[in-house]
């Protein structure tokens, strides 16, 4: 992707010294940045390097042993996100976060309709009338490339592209302004892969989101992000803008993991 773009004066979101212990083993530690309005930070990393426990912290699904993960609420506030209250923290979930889990049946009810997934995070924001959800769960599946003739359909009759593609749907629906993304092309078919990181690059450019995602794959990694951070034994090793990390990386770690990937 092309540089980050300028950022806004203030972060949305701010990791200061987040650190994740499992007894004597680190998850994470001592992680601290700034993430702005509209910027995508790649996480990359082998298995094992933390990268998942850091997205799990900074996503409140996981709570920190130390450190804290601030973010900047609708009305201007920089709140600790660990000390707003369990409503707070699910309204949050429902209105201003998404997350795409790597294996979609974690992020989908599979055994109700493509529509009813869609629909029912607009219900959960207070939305009622039952012509305007179906009609916007509509344009929804438009706009992730799934027939529209597919609303009635269960998850379970989709492939794995186009259950990932309802997963984006029913997160972007309620435009929130932060995504997650846990391994979000991992497991499809390389043509699928290819697809479905097409379609992210354009939702997340025409929506101005900002997105942190996990993964294990460079190429994806430049495709979609402005900054990266390498991740190694629970510890942030490099950090840039993507093009620069990928094509003049520094560490020696992460030299080992850019040639380890052109190799292949």
């Amino acid at each position: 992707m092309s540089a980050k773009p300028l950022p806004d004066e203030e972060p949305l979101l701010r990791a200061s010294a987040l650190t994740r212990l499992y007894g004597e083993r680190i998850g994470c530690r001592d992680v601290t940045f700034e993430l702005y309005p509209g910027e995508v930070l790649a996480i990359v990393g082998e298995s094992g390097s933390g990268k998942t426990t850091l997205l799990d912290c900074l996503s409140t699904r996981l709570a920190p042993t130390a450190g804290i993960v601030e973010y900047r609420m609708r009305d201007g506030t920089m709140r600790d996100l660990f000390r707003l209250t369990e409503a707070e923290r699910r309204l949050l979930m429902r209105t201003d976060w998404g997350f795409v889990h790597q294996h979609a049946a974690d992020g989908l009810r599979m055994s109700v309709s493509a529509g009813a997934n869609v629909g029912e995070r607009l219900m959960a924001v207070g939305e009622r009338h039952y012509g305007d959800i179906r009609g916007t769960a509509l344009d929804w599946l438009s706009r992730v490339e799934i027939d529209e003739s597919r609303i009635d359909d269960t998850p379970r009759a989709f492939s794995g592209g186009m259950r990932q593609r309802l997963q984006i749907a029913r997160n972007l629906v309620t435009n929130p302004r932060l995504v997650f993304m846990d391994e979000p092309t991992g497991g499809l078919d390389v043509s699928v892969q290819a697809r479905l990181l097409d379609l992210l690059r354009g939702l997340v450019s025409d929506l101005g989101l900002s997105v942190i995602i996990v993964t294990h794959d460079l190429a994806v990694a430049r495709l979609l992000s402005h900054r990266m951070m390498v991740m190694r034994h629970g510890k942030v090793i490099e950090t840039g803008l993507t093009d620069r990390v990928l094509d003049d990386p520094q560490a020696p770690y992460t030299q080992l993991l850019v040639s380890s990937i052109l190799q292949v």
